[in-house]
């Protein structure tokens, strides 16, 4: 990471952002960003930042659990490639994030700005509120006349500034000639504040003003409700983005030197060292090791790598030093094509139409035509312009944009409530509604329906002897078998045997020596024997036929539970993977999932997806990985692991924050169960303006009557929100 620059003399953000004035002295510090997307509790951020924070040369180490990053600040010359295995060595997966590409801290302005909104609203709406109580109790003449002034003094500068969200849609509707919720509410105000004003000018009886700030008191509240259930979710595609490697090794005439990435050009020749990531796609010309493609492809097991093997961007080099040369560069490697198909993939989720928005489209032309009827018929009654135009502007305070405001939100807070005691987090204004259209479930295997680490299976089937130079030799290892047989024969009370000299052969395995004899475990053909069909690392003890440790990938909690459900409600399940066809059938048998596809690439999952799609089939996508970000964004709606990269979690809608799969079922019961309470609400609002309409008409709707008919139906939309909980 390039270095930032510091005033020496200022302490305060207000300073920091201050011309500067010829006291900076030269960078002293390093900002770094690591994403960790194996991160999942309190005790995992103390870990992190105690490993970084001994680390020479780091000044400072924060961890925030939500978006699974760490900030470093460190020395200039600290690198992230040198805190990567740190962590790594603690057992948490890392990797390097480009801060140029990421904005890391984004201020929740838009929070912020509709919560002072609606704190001015409130303050207003009751002030006015007292001062129309005394009108409704009798005062008249000069003092009725004061009251008004003093109102319209507070009303109109409140609205100006605490309605602007309702303007802005407004206008930006109407711009495109079309029409949603924002528009009858906006015209309401305005002819509630003009209306009330003549009425002030001319000491008329009767003024809006108060009805008009608790419209816009109760619809702020509803607009923020609806914008806390969810997280700001960033791009996608821009986290993708910023994933890609920024710097990299170059060689020329053998010599090594440090570029820019977007240096790089076809043909150049490039150092990847064990735990870094490929920099672009391209051919290995020398060395041996092992890739772990799993964030790219799902495959559970690292593929061997030597000369000749195509790479691509965004695969991690385990065992042993390559040198590859670059086939493609910039926007041509295949991560940058993932992140385009992602931008595609979530600008085709946009064309969504919500329930909201449906309604609009009935809602706002009937009320503006039943108030242009009231305004002509009383018109051509009285010919009175001043009678005609009240009462128009009765019709639209009273026909309750209110309660048709808070049908949405209410609801979507109270699922959203009660999904998040089941452990899920619903980050998409419009999820709930496209979670209960759901028919067709696609997950992804590695790290969703499968915990995505190797599980040892025959551990007993090995005398103890054989256990003991397994253990020593796996613990001189990186490789993730190893790690697994480790943990497996750490938890069985073995103890490493007396192996000495242990070497790592890049892409094998490890070796040494024990009584006099080699020692190996690693590949089938490295141990002289025959690879099965099943995942293993062989044993050659130097004492007979090598003997193989047998591992699966274990399935996360609660994964049979919720494909169980999800069938038994009616849903098709698929699996879609691009692991092995033999472990995606094996799996798929164990669950008892009929349609399986394996070895699919990012580009096939999201197109497989779409078809669905344009089947006329509502897909629910869940997924964990960089393979699955354009199938999440493709889908009708989608949900992700907590512990999945940052990436996936923000192309998904919908979180899982534990590591049970169970409610996944539950929170499509839940959706229906809420589609059907905003169903309700907006039947409820129906029904208040069906009543109160032509009180309305009839020219008996006095600020009175229009401020208890909005109340009480916010109030009835409310609470039948409220028995979602």
């Amino acid at each position: 990471m390039t270095a930032q620059p510091r005033p020496s003399l200022a302490a305060c953000p207000a300073c920091v952002a201050a011309p500067q004035t010829g006291l900076e002295q030269a960078p002293t510090e390093a900002r770094l960003a690591l994403s960790l997307p194996g991160i999942h509790c309190q005790a995992c951020i103390s870990t992190v930042e105690r490993e970084l924070n001994a680390h020479p040369g780091i000044h400072s180490a924060r961890v925030n659990l939500t978006l699974k990053r760490a900030q470093i600040e460190a020395d200039p010359e600290v690198r992230a490639a040198d805190l990567i295995p740190v962590l790594e060595q603690a057992g948490f997966e890392a990797h390097e994030l480009d801060l140029a590409a990421l904005a890391a801290t984004r201020n929740d302005k838009a929070g912020r700005d509709l919560l002072m909104r609606l704190a001015v609203a409130f303050f207003a709406s009751m002030n006015v509120m007292l001062l129309s109580i005394s009108v409704w109790s009798g005062a008249s003449d000069a003092t009725r006349d004061m009251f008004h002034w003093i109102s319209a003094a507070i009303a109109f500068p409140a609205i100006i500034f605490s309605a602007q969200p309702f303007f802005a849609n407004a206008w930006s509707a109407l711009r495109v000639k079309r029409l949603n919720m924002d528009v009858p509410i906006v015209l309401a105000l305005v002819l509630a504040l003009a209306t009330s004003l003549w009425e002030t000018s001319l000491s008329g009886e009767h003024a809006y003003f108060d009805a008009a700030l608790t419209l816009t008191f109760f619809l702020l509240a509803g607009r923020y409700l609806d914008y806390r259930t969810r997280a700001v979710a960033r791009s996608a595609a821009e986290e993708l983005a910023a994933l890609e490697v920024p710097r990299t090794i170059r060689l020329l005439d053998g010599q090594e030197s440090e570029v820019s990435v977007a240096d790089l050009a076809i043909g150049d020749l490039i150092l990847v060292r064990p735990g870094g990531r490929m920099p672009v796609d391209g051919e290995i010309v020398k060395g041996q090791s092992e890739l772990d493609r799993s964030l790219l492809t799902g495959e559970t097991l690292p593929v061997f790598a030597e000369p000749g093997l195509a790479v691509s961007a965004g695969e991690v080099n385990l065992t042993g030093p390559l040198t590859i040369r670059a086939t493609a560069v910039g926007g041509d490697t295949s991560l940058h094509r993932m992140t385009d198909l992602v931008a595609i993939a979530e600008s085709g989720r946009s064309r969504y139409t919500s329930l909201a928005d449906s309604a609009a489209k009935l809602y706002a032309p009937g009320v503006h035509i039943l108030s242009a009827l009231a305004f002509a018929g009383w018109y051509l009654y009285t010919f009175d312009i001043r009678t005609a135009l009240n009462i128009a502007a009765a019709v639209l305070i009273i026909t309750c944009p209110c309660a048709l405001g808070l049908a949405v939100p209410a609801v979507t807070t109270a699922a959203s409530g009660r999904l998040f005691k089941k452990g899920m987090l619903i980050k998409h204004a419009t999820a709930l509604e496209r979670l209960a259209e759901v028919d067709t479930v696609v997950f992804d295997k590695t790290g969703t329906l499968t915990a995505g680490t190797p599980d040892v299976t025959n551990l007993a089937d090995h005398d103890r002897a054989d256990l003991e130079i397994a253990l020593a030799l796996a613990e001189g290892s990186s490789h993730p078998l190893s790690a697994a047989l480790t943990r497996a024969a750490r938890e069985a009370g073995i103890k490493p045997a007396a192996v000495r000299n242990i070497t790592e052969v890049p892409g094998h395995g490890a070796e040494g020596q024990f009584c006099g004899r080699r020692v190996r475990l690693g590949r089938a053909a490295w141990a002289g024997a025959e690879q099965g069909s099943q995942t293993a690392a062989w044993l050659d003890s130097g004492a007979g036929p090598a003997r193989p440790f047998l591992f699966s990938d274990a399935l996360r909690p609660g994964a049979a539970e919720a494909v169980q459900a999800l069938k038994q409600a009616g849903k098709d399940v698929l699996l879609i993977s691009g692991d092995t066809t033999g472990a995606v059938e094996e799996l798929a048998q164990r669950l008892g999932i009929t349609e399986w596809v394996a070895e699919a690439l990012p580009a096939d999952k999201s197109a497989r997806v779409q078809l669905l799609s344009e089947q006329g089939r509502r897909v629910l996508m869940v997924g964990d990985g960089l393979n699955d970000t354009a199938a999440l964004a493709a889908a009708h709606v989608s949900i992700s692991p907590a512990t999945a990269l940052d990436a996936a979690r923000v192309a998904s809608d919908i979180v899982l924050l534990g590591q049970d799969l169970s409610p996944i079922a539950e929170a499509c019961a839940v959706a229906q169960k809420a589609t059907r309470r905003i169903r309700e609400n907006f039947r409820i609002a129906t029904l208040y303006n069906v009543i109160a309409v032509p009180l309305a008409i009839a020219g008996l709707a006095t600020p009175l009557i229009a401020a208890l008919a909005m109340s009480t139906s916010s109030i009835t939309v409310s609470l039948n929100a409220l028995r979602l909980r």
